[in-house]
């Protein structure tokens, strides 16, 4: 066997297995960013960015890119921004998604005879030089198109630039209609939680689709952090925060048995009112009490135990989950002894963080936004005290990103 066909067919092989591996993850967000990852590795592209394609836009949810990745410091990421923009014929993306073609242009520098133009100024500013770039449409089987991968600047071993060859494009052919099939399930998947999350906001107007899409996006900043930090392995750590991204979106589900005469009072609670509220994390866990995956039980884990504290003054505490009543009584509060530092689970420690920073920063009805400057001095005063200090300082190490995130899903 030739070296060529060699290489083709471990190429083949290697995007057969990836079929798995993208069918095993469960949060869209977390695959998206995998299918971009992937289809550079099979090209050995340098950089390349991933779209979602909704309501006649294009919204950019990650972008890679190699050369400038090396010149961080290790563990942190490229900061990235979201934008959306329509589709039209202007762009390499709206074309191929009106056209519905895959688009290989060797040098975006010197087009000619093309309907749609290359934007310079990402290059200008950072002084990266972009040349080859293979636009792909990522449709399902009806012609629906659910986004677009475009990745960026193939690299020979030697690392030289060169463009795509016909084979490339098959490759990512190929895996495109797979990542595509993966996708259309990720999307039910995100619509069933929605759904959920939808039930609680018909009682608490502040658990929105913005809140919930930000609460969870900041976890799996400050966990992949914490991770890096932890020499968590790669293969764990997708799995990780694949399941901690949709069992943050669920943190307060618990609150659709909980009054709306509560939940949206103007003022101050009083004792008994506050008290019902608390119960949000206990209804919420119960939702999860059949555990049928690593999923179930991280949702659980969040659901009751986000208001547990570092220092142990939080709630529930201490319980038993069948009936709700005390295991353990803190002798000076007549409450439940609550649980402290690392009895916590790692994915309530790190939604708490993620929430109080969000509903600190949002405006509600019983108070007005916090200033940034506010919330941080907030955040940094609690480590040890309401949170992990190791996760305050993984949030401040990731905070470019975070602030991104808040642009991202406004209110």
């Amino acid at each position: 066997m030739s070296n060529t066909s060699s290489v083709r067919e471990e190429k083949l092989k290697r995007i057969i297995e990836l079929e798995k591996v993208l069918n095993e993850i469960q949060d869209i967000d977390v695959l998206l960013e995998r299918i971009l990852t992937e289809a550079r590795n099979i090209v050995h592209a340098d950089a390349g960015s991933i779209y979602v394609y909704e309501h006649g836009m294009l919204g950019i949810r990650y972008g890679q890119n190699e050369t400038q990745q090396k010149k961080l410091a290790p563990g942190q990421k490229l900061p990235y921004n979201f934008f959306t923009f329509p589709v039209n014929e202007k762009s390499m993306c709206g074309y191929a998604v009106l056209t519905g073609s895959i688009l290989n242009v060797p040098d975006v520098y010197n087009l000619v005879d093309r309907p749609f133009v290359f934007n310079k100024q990402p290059d200008t500013l950072t002084g990266y030089r972009t040349k080859a770039v293979l636009t792909v449409p990522l449709k399902t089987a009806t012609n629906k198109v659910l986004g677009v991968l475009q990745i960026i600047n193939p690299q020979t071993d030697d690392g030289e630039l060169t463009e795509f060859d016909e084979a490339s494009v098959l490759y990512i052919e190929h895996f495109a209609t797979s990542a595509t099939q993966a996708l259309e399930r990720a999307h039910l998947t995100r619509a069933m939680i929605l759904r959920m999350v939808q039930m609680a906001e018909f009682r608490d107007p502040k658990e929105t689709g913005a809140h919930v899409n930000r609460v969870s996006n900041y976890a799996v900043e400050i966990y992949d952090h914490w991770a890096f930090k932890h020499d968590v392995s790669v293969i764990e750590s997708e799995k990780y925060r694949d399941a901690l991204k949709i069992a943050a979106m669920l943190h307060d589900v618990g609150k659709v048995a909980i009054s709306d005469m509560i939940l949206r009072k103007p003022s101050r609670l009083t004792d008994e009112e506050y008290k019902i509220i608390q119960n949000h994390t206990l209804i919420g866990s119960r939702l999860f009490d059949d555990i049928q995956s690593p999923l179930d039980a991280m949702s659980r884990d969040v659901a009751l135990r986000h208001h547990e504290r570092w220092d142990g003054l939080g709630y529930p505490g201490k319980i038993d989950l069948k009936t709700g009543e005390p295991l353990e009584i803190d002798p000076n509060t007549g409450k439940p002894v609550g649980l402290a530092g690392e009895e916590i689970p790692l994915a309530a420690r790190i939604v708490s963080l993620a929430d109080v920073f969000d509903a600190l920063s949002s405006k509600r009805v019983y108070k007005e936004s916090w200033s940034e400057v506010e919330v941080l001095n907030e955040i940094q005063a609690q480590a040890g005290m309401q949170f992990d200090p190791e996760l305050v300082m993984s949030f401040f190490e990731v905070l470019p990103n975070i602030r991104q995130i808040q642009m991202a899903w406004p209110d």
